[in-house]
């Protein structure tokens, strides 16, 4: 139990900051004995004098709003100046302690301007954002003012968060700043920031209308007379424009046209009418509504084409993987172009000094695979030759043989492994469109961890790798364009101490991107 009489009287911090000259509440707790005193009433002062008066509820609490004149570190102390009749307690003069109280001073604005997101371009919409604040407290209502040392930008108001967002053009291009400015304020503002300002931004402004067209290589061989896609890319500042019209062309005149896709991709199936070295252009001719480029008669740089003369006939005789035993089976495989598109269903006979190893037909990618047996240990030579070409086919390749290809036939002996390329392909970089991304691989059989492959591309090494546990060596790669202009690559590699080589093709992805 408390002794008769206890007056207590205790002063709650204000919620919030406390700012010179803006109002703020002060409470105050009232107990006699403990219990809540109603009807008292209660003095809030500072040094500097009285702050305001208040009386204290049922509940003991007595709340005023008050305001602090000046700012920096005060007190505060509420004092009971009256206790209401029959009170229990004369608490007339009870006090509590003093509360500090840190006045932050009136009226400090601040103005962020952030960065616009993204590149600016000159003539192109951006949005510039500014962010005000009283005394730390975001304003809304305030209007902003967007400039540059050319003129104002645009206008906007904060909303409830403070920021101010407005879509802006820069009307030239080059290094300059932006500056956000408080135009006006809303009425009943803690802080009249009209006038206050963002520190300049700096703003690098790109040049308007920045066209890029890149004329991409055709797939695989060119042949006078028979159609081939030619695939350009158009870009504005660097994005992809959709809708474009482009028109590709040769000396010797228009080859044909096409319209960009989402990709900024125009693809057109056209026919070279003559063979030999040509060069083929990628023009854009016509740019849609709306567009922030006028690329109308932006021009890729000429692309070198050879176009090969019509019926021209290939045979491709292929190593065979692994080591060549007398005595053993192995296979050989033999591939057939017209144009250089695969032949099918050409019979081809593989043959040897010593007479004939077998013969084949040609699948549908142009490749006839025989099971043959070498009958004699020793150095010799195979040769791939058609005999015969299925009917309606465009070239008569009967006669038509590979080179001879050197085989050293080993005594009847266990092979030491084999090494085969997988086919790859590679894609378009938009980031950098003169970089081709490509993954080249090849696996060694039986599977050999650690031995070193290498490849080339037109004969040239692009790069080495290891083969893993399950002997497959993986190289990524970026070609460039003269190398992605070649339809094969190499994997070489030396496996039981002898030097194994593979082939295999290399064609643009589908899709390319």
């Amino acid at each position: 139990m408390l002794p008769a009489g206890v007056c207590t009287v205790l002063l709650f911090p204000p919620t919030g900051p406390v700012t010179a000259g803006q109002s703020t509440t002060l409470q105050a707790l009232v107990l006699c004995n403990g219990v809540p005193v109603s009807g008292a009433t209660v003095s809030f002062s500072t040094p500097s004098g009285t702050l305001g008066t208040a009386t204290t509820n049922a509940s003991g609490l007595a709340s005023a709003t008050v305001t602090f004149p000046t700012a920096g570190a005060t007190t505060a102390t509420a004092t009971v100046t009256a206790t209401p009749a029959g009170t229990a307690c004369d608490c007339t003069g009870a006090a509590s302690l003093p509360l500090p109280v840190v006045v932050l001073p009136p009226g400090v604005c601040t103005v962020l301007l952030f960065p616009p997101t993204g590149p600016v371009t000159a003539g192109q919409s951006t949005t510039l954002q500014a962010l005000v604040l009283c005394n730390g407290v975001p304003v809304s209502g305030a209007t902003v003012s967007f400039t540059s040392p050319s003129g104002t930008l645009g206008t906007a108001t904060t909303n409830a968060s403070g920021l101010a967002s407005a879509t802006v053009t820069f009307p030239t291009a080059g290094a300059t700043t932006a500056t956000a400015t408080v135009t006006a304020m809303p009425a009943g503002s803690a802080c009249n920031c009209t006038g206050a300002a963002s520190l300049p931004l700096p703003v690098v402004v790109l040049p308007a209308g920045v066209c890029t067209v890149l004329l991409f290589p055709p797939t695989g061989p060119v042949t006078a007379g028979r159609p081939t896609t030619l695939q350009a890319l158009v870009l504005c500042n660097g994005v992809p424009v959709s809708g474009a019209t482009v028109s590709f062309t040769s000396p010797s005149g228009t080859l044909g046209t096409a319209t960009t896709n989402a990709s900024g991709l125009a693809s057109a199936t056209v026919t070279f009418p003559t063979a030999g070295a040509t060069t083929a252009t990628a023009t854009v001719t016509a740019m849609p509504a709306g567009s922030a480029c006028n690329c109308t008669g932006a021009a890729s740089l000429p692309l070198p084409v050879v176009v090969l003369p019509p019926g021209v006939c290939t045979v491709l005789l292929f190593p065979p993987t692994g080591t060549v035993t007398a005595g053993r089976p192995t296979t050989l495989q033999a591939l057939v172009l017209c144009n250089g598109v695969p032949v099918s269903g050409a019979t081809v006979s593989f043959t040897s000094p010593s007479g004939t190893l077998g013969t084949a037909t040609t699948n549908a990618s142009g490749l006839a695979s025989a099971t043959v047996t070498f009958p004699t240990a020793g150095a010799t030579t195979a040769t791939a030759t058609v005999t015969a070409m299925p009917a309606g086919s465009a070239c008569n390749c009967t006669g038509a043989a590979s080179l001879p290809l050197p085989v050293v036939v080993l005594p009847g002996t266990t092979p030491p492994g084999a090494l085969q390329a997988l086919p790859a392909c590679w894609r378009i970089n938009l980031s950098n469109p003169t970089l081709f991304p490509t993954t080249l691989k090849a696996t060694v059989t039986p599977a050999t961890a650690g031995i070193p492959v290498q490849f080339l591309v037109g004969g040239v090494p692009v790069g080495t790798a290891t083969t893993d546990a399950t002997g497959t060596a993986t190289l990524t790669v970026n070609l460039t364009p003269l190398q992605i202009i070649n339809t094969t690559y190499q994997a070489t590699a030396v496996v039981g101490g002898t030097t194994l080589t593979s082939t295999a093709s290399l064609r643009m992805c589908n899709p390319p991107l």
